[in-house]
């Protein structure tokens, strides 16, 4: 009975024991192995790491990689660059617990971003980028752009080749591009991509790097100088109303004098206008009253009363002999009687 009992006791805790956790390891850069077992999320406990390519003495990590408190990881160095085309063996063990594992690394290289991305606008009016990469030789590269932050457009670019041409690019558009690379063919060709590099940008905002954090000052003075500029034009304009007051004071407008021959002639045919036209003299007689004794030694018309008249067109005698003799003057005689009514005579 008891041995049943102790039996059953270890069966259970085989069935209950947690297997290590799956490692997954790649190449980063030619320079180290990088391992992983949290895939499936953070292990409750701490797991020693031990690794070594082909028939090399096994050796723990020396640097290992931790979250929140647990080991997580491990980079495993190595020196010799074609340890990758060989295998690598990993074991993973906390206590009696041991997990045991080979893993094919020649297509598991990552490489790290391509560097000092930038942007140029050619003779030929093409936009060109260039980049680098240490592993130029073996190294195929992909471009991804796109223009006025809308979907992504990618490209490949052939093994060794590091720079990307965009043809005729409009400068009212605002380009942004990025690279990544892995090993080609030529060098047995990386299922794994390296990440994107940093973006550089070319276009509207006149900018060729967009990772690099832009001047805040200018959003910060732009309304203080809009603020001048309205209170230099409220300025110019109050300082040229008031010169065009104290002008007036000064140098008050004299009026041109202009004639309308309409009104001055007053008839359906108006004759010119001559402004320096001058005219004969005209005499202007006043009212005389002619005694009846007078009258009779005339040989005009009796008693008479002589009406005011002018006659430009007769001229006027230089003596006044003529006036008071003369009835072939310009006047107007009215009789006078007593018993009828008045009788005028010209």
């Amino acid at each position: 009975m008891p041995t049943r009992l102790l039996l059953l006791l270890c069966l259970t805790g085989l069935v209950f024991a947690k297997k290590p956790p799956d490692v997954d390891c790649y190449v980063v850069h030619m320079e180290y192995v990088h391992c992983s077992w949290n895939k499936q999320g953070t292990p409750e406990v701490n797991y020693t790491f031990h690794g070594r390519f082909g028939s090399a003495p096994w050796r723990e990590c020396t640097m290992y990689l931790s979250e929140n408190g647990t080991i997580t990881g491990c980079n495993h160095l190595y020196q010799n660059i074609n340890d990758r085309f060989g295998s690598f063996y990993t074991i993973l063990k906390h206590g009696s617990d041991e997990s045991k594992k080979q893993h094919e690394l020649r297509y598991k290289v990552k490489l790290y971003p391509p560097t000092n991305l930038t942007v140029k606008l050619g003779s030929d009016s093409n936009l060109w980028f260039y980049w680098n990469q240490s592993h130029s030789g073996c190294v195929e590269s992909e471009v991804r752009y796109r223009i006025n932050n809308k979907t992504w457009n990618s490209d490949p670019v052939s093994t060794g080749i590091q720079y990307y041409c965009i043809n005729l690019p409009s400068n009212s558009s605002l380009y942004e591009v990025q690279v990544r690379s892995k090993f080609g063919r030529n060098c047995a060709e990386s299922q794994i991509w390296s990440e994107w590099s940093q973006p550089v940008a070319w276009g509207a905002n006149n900018s060729t790097d967009k990772s690099k954090p832009k001047d805040s000052s200018m959003s910060a003075w732009t309304p203080v100088m809009y603020v001048l500029g309205a209170l230099t034009l409220i300025l110019m304009v109050m300082m040229l109303l008031h010169y065009e007051r104290v002008r007036i004071r000064l140098m008050p407008v004299v009026l041109t004098p202009k004639f309308n021959q309409e009104w001055i002639s007053g008839s359906d045919n108006p004759k010119p206008f001559y402004p320096d036209y001058t005219e004969r003299v005209c005499p202007v007689r006043d009212y005389t009253l002619v005694s009846q004794s007078s009258s009779d030694s005339s040989d005009c018309s009796t008693s008479s009363v002589t009406t005011d008249q002018t006659d430009c067109s007769i001229p006027m005698p230089l003596d006044g002999s003529d006036l008071s003799t003369s009835c072939s003057s310009s006047t107007s005689t009215v009789s006078v009687s007593s018993e009828g009514p008045e009788k005028v005579s010209v």
